[in-house]
């Protein structure tokens, strides 16, 4: 962290270019020498003990490449063609790999973040609007329906106590552990859910985890420090003294809120389930890349 804190962010626009190779050689690599976890090859093992997850690295790759490439079109980016159409184009190769893998909430996160990165810059509000509508959505419905686990995870949303035994567990089990943590808690360490009722209560359920051992104040605290955390990388973007370091903090506080967003949407089951970590909190391979970061 000291390292990399000592390099010049500008550095970096040099090899904007560079981002987007690794990142593309990064998720073929997945699928060729990834091993398969949970129906899922997402992760590439150095040794038995030794293994990391390429998109994590991609989605910080990706916003490297798009604050360079963006500094360098920001003529152009007030256009449909030019502009939008040009600049998603190189988004879809990095999607298309994450979904053969699949990976569908890594790409969620990546498009949120490029999109956000691009109207920081000048591309219109309603170019996202309008292709949304015609190809995003169709397209989003279109994965949902032809994958049996995506739509068991939306009908298990809508009703999640229809099959609380199977299904539906995952979500109820998380609901009660943060309703039994009421005002303050059952104190630190102190939870019971994380005892072989909640799954992965170290990585994608640990909010559920957090809610039950410091109750509704500990929960309100740490959503006021990543709300801090958010305002103050705005803060950063707009006081930057060029655009590629501004596109480069909102970029990196995009990745953090929309990650903050779905992880504590999907414990409280206001969306369907999906494997999302929570930035700083979730087991150590997710947190060391934050705070390099």
């Amino acid at each position: 962290m000291m390292f990399i804190s000592k390099i010049d962010y500008r550095f970096y626009q040099k090899f904007y270019k560079h981002a987007w190779v690794i990142a593309f050689i990064l998720l073929i690599l997945v699928l060729v020498a990834g091993r398969e976890v949970n129906g899922a090859t997402r992760w590439i093992y150095v040794t038995d003990t030794l293994s990391f997850q390429p998109s994590e690295l991609v989605k910080i790759l990706m916003i490297i490449f798009y604050a360079g490439i963006l500094v360098k079109n920001r003529d152009e980016l007030g256009k449909y063609g030019k502009g939008f159409i040009k600049h998603m184009i190189f988004l879809a190769p990095i999607i298309g790999l994450l979904l053969l893998q699949p990976h569908f909430s890594a790409s969620i996160v990546i498009i949120g973040i490029c999109s956000i990165m691009m109207i920081m810059a000048g591309c219109k509000f309603w170019h996202f609007l309008a292709t949304g509508g015609a190809i995003g959505i169709p397209a989003i419905i279109a994965l949902v329906i032809t994958s049996p686990y995506r739509l068991q995870r939306v009908v298990t949303f809508l009703d999640p106590w229809k099959d609380a035994s199977d299904t539906g567990w995952q979500v109820i089990q998380s609901l009660y552990a943060i309703g039994s943590g009421g005002l303050f808690g059952a104190g630190l360490g102190e939870s019971k859910q994380k005892y072989l009722y909640i799954p992965e209560p170290h990585n994608d359920f640990i909010f559920s985890i957090l809610g039950e051992e410091l109750g509704f104040i500990g929960c309100a605290v740490v959503i006021i420090l990543f709300a801090i955390l958010i305002w103050r990388g705005i803060l950063i973007a707009m006081k930057a003294p060029d655009m590629f370091g501004s596109l480069l903090a909102i970029g990196i506080t995009a990745l953090v809120a929309i990650q903050v967003i779905i992880n504590i949407a999907v414990v409280t089951s206001s969306m369907p389930v999906t494997g999302m970590p929570l930035p700083f909190f979730s087991y150590g391979r997710y947190c060391a890349i934050y705070i390099t970061v």
